[in-house]
């Protein structure tokens, strides 16, 4: 059974959880406050964390980093505010998803289950050297594209972009961080770079670069690879 803990001081979204959670065969553990959150993930070793940020005895970040060090749990955020900056901290403490309320139940189970099947896949290991879409293929070792039988020419920038993405399948990598890993620091706010090589590598492997099926963009936050 798949254990989630519910981290909110809503008792009546606390409830609406449960019951819908329960009613699909998962296990659930309730935390009104941080400092239970954290004792109940170290007891229960839940399967997934459903995080509310705004608790009455510290900031939901705070919880992040304490699991982040010890734990690879996935943690998807639930919150009222609305700003990308505090939606980027989140991820960039180590979330993996954010669900702004009032969220739709439907879609935040279908997240869920997104998270716990992530997780429950084989990650893709330092060792592995191929990827493979419906679409194109990519080979990690010798940094090679294919697309319908032809080579994929890519820019240096590009492929970084392309590699970081495709080695962390299904994950949301903010843009903060893609910025910072192929720019470096000093760039980390240059959002534009990102819009302008994301776009011509969706024109270069995408079907529809208009409607993405593999580079998607989470508006705001980042981008994130679908195989």
């Amino acid at each position: 059974m798949t254990r989630v803990l519910v981290v909110e001081d809503d008792p009546q979204l606390v409830r609406a959880l449960v019951i819908n959670l329960q009613a699909r065969r998962y296990g659930v553990d309730a935390a009104p406050d941080g400092a239970t959150a954290l004792r109940l993930a170290a007891a229960r070793q839940p399967d997934v964390v459903l995080l509310d940020l705004g608790l009455p005895d510290m900031d939901g970040i705070e919880v992040i980093a304490a699991l982040r060090g010890w734990t690879r749990v996935p943690i998807l955020i639930l919150s009222a505010r609305q700003g990308s900056d505090e939606k980027v901290a989140a991820l960039d403490a180590g979330a993996d998803d954010y669900v702004t309320k009032p969220f739709d139940m439907n879609e935040l189970l279908a997240r869920l289950r997104a998270a716990v099947r992530r997780t429950d896949d084989t990650p893709l290991a330092p060792e592995t050297t191929f990827v493979e879409t419906a679409d194109f293929s990519i080979d990690l070792l010798a940094k090679k594209v294919v697309r319908g039988g032809r080579d994929v020419r890519l820019t240096p920038t590009e492929w970084h972009l392309l590699e970081i993405l495709v080695t962390n399948p299904g994950r949301l990598i903010t843009q903060k961080h893609l910025l910072r890993e192929v720019w470096g620091a000093s760039q980390s706010s240059k959002t534009n770079y990102l819009r302008v090589y994301m776009a011509q590598l969706r024109r270069k492997l995408e079907t529809d670069p208009a409607h993405p099926r593999h580079l998607i963009t989470e508006p705001g936050m980042g981008y994130r690879f679908e195989g």
